[in-house]
């Protein structure tokens, strides 16, 4: 089947579907990780984006039930070069048209996307259309024209869990974490859980008052989608919560924590979005190649508090990737050391988290034997 991809500029693209039919917008970005397609598919930072890989060969490994961040396909529509509807792979039990197919999203291949992503790296990312049902190009770019964009929308809202639960619970577990579920990807949960961490998580809208009622011994801000300034009530809770635990917080979380520092939030070009950007480590010296997927930074400059020191910036464009309070226990990265897909140099900042929370459940426990 035929269909079109057309931008907000005038901008078109044809290509025909391996997946899907119908009609969808949201912002057009791109990937450049060489595989974890079912990873970016089903994380929740993508919510009403169009993805395309600009790696040219995808689906040759498959689907399987456990490669998952969350447990549906965020993107809205899916855009690749050439798709490959014979997987190999022992771990595979669908392949990748059968799993859109079966969420009803769009795959389209055919695309010249070396183009796209050098039209999208000098213009920007923008606002786009994919569709089968309307192949007229002026009516497309028309609609992409008139289409929501990411800038003032609360899209937290649209993927953060009904309500709280409990992701593991094991008796003898030295800490109990909270984590904000902003749009929060399962392998975040399992880094934490695989050292021995109790995880509640909580929806994003839990106050700082429900939050002290759990007590716990950490608080993790998750990674989300979209413009992190709409998500006041998210600011207001940590802004509560700040001098009370130990905090980690991850790309949106990230951003929010800036936020609640004072600082300001600009919009990149067009994001950082892949499994091989590399991250300067200020505090060790150490390149790190990191895992990356925002379209918005937090502007370092604006904020004033000068016990908030820069730990991370990014070799590519020298933007803010980490910070840190300089006397209080909280910390936090722009980036994903949780990789999922992507190497690993930067899972060690789950075990920075769990000694901040060892410490601090050390003092604690020794000013209650003073008392």
């Amino acid at each position: 089947m035929k269909a079109l991809l057309a931008l907000e500029d005038g901008t078109v693209f044809y290509g025909d579907t391996f997946a899907g039919e119908g009609e969808v917008s949201g912002e057009v970005v791109f990937n450049t990780s060489m595989t974890g397609y079912q990873e970016i598919l089903t994380d929740p930072s993508y919510k009403s984006q169009i993805v395309t890989m600009t790696y040219p060969l995808i689906g040759n490994y498959g689907i399987n039930s456990r490669d998952i961040e969350s447990n549906r396909i965020q993107v809205e529509a899916f855009v690749v070069k050439e798709y490959e509807p014979i997987p190999s792979n022992w771990r595979s039990q669908k392949t990748l048209a059968d799993y859109l197919n079966q969420e009803g999203k769009i795959g389209i291949e055919g695309i010249d996307t070396r183009a796209l992503t050098k039209h999208i790296r000098l213009s920007g990312a923008m606002k786009g259309v994919v569709s089968t049902k309307d192949l007229d190009p002026e009516s497309l770019v028309e609609k992409a024209r008139v289409s929501q964009g990411l800038v003032g929308r609360d899209l937290v809202k649209e993927v953060t869990c009904k309500e709280p639960y409990q992701w593991n619970k094991e008796e003898d577990a030295p800490f109990a974490i909270v984590a904000f579920d902003y749009g929060i990807k399962f392998n975040i949960i399992n880094s934490l859980a695989m050292r021995g961490c109790n995880v509640t998580i909580v929806t994003a809208q839990t106050t700082a008052d429900e939050i002290r009622r759990i007590n716990p011994d950490g608080i993790l801000l998750s990674n989300g989608p979209g413009d992190p300034e709409p998500i006041t009530y998210a600011v207001h809770a940590i802004q509560g919560l700040i001098e009370d635990y130990p905090i980690f917080g991850i790309c949106l979380g990230h951003q929010i924590l800036g936020l609640a520092f004072g600082g300001k939030i600009f919009k990149l070009k067009f994001g950082h979005r892949g499994a091989n950007h590399p991250v300067k480590n200020l505090l060790t010296g150490k390149v790190e190649i990191t895992t990356q997927n925002h379209g918005f930074c937090v502007d370092i400059e604006s904020i004033k508090d000068p016990d908030i020191e820069i730990t991370h910036i990014n070799l590519n464009d020298k933007t803010l990737e980490g910070m840190r309070h300089r006397s209080l226990p909280i910390f936090s990265v722009q980036y994903h050391p949780e990789a999922s897909p992507g190497p690993h140099d930067s899972d060690y900042l789950f075990d920075v988290f769990i000694r901040m929370m060892k410490r601090g459940k050390q003092a604690t426990e020794h000013y209650a034997k003073k008392e």
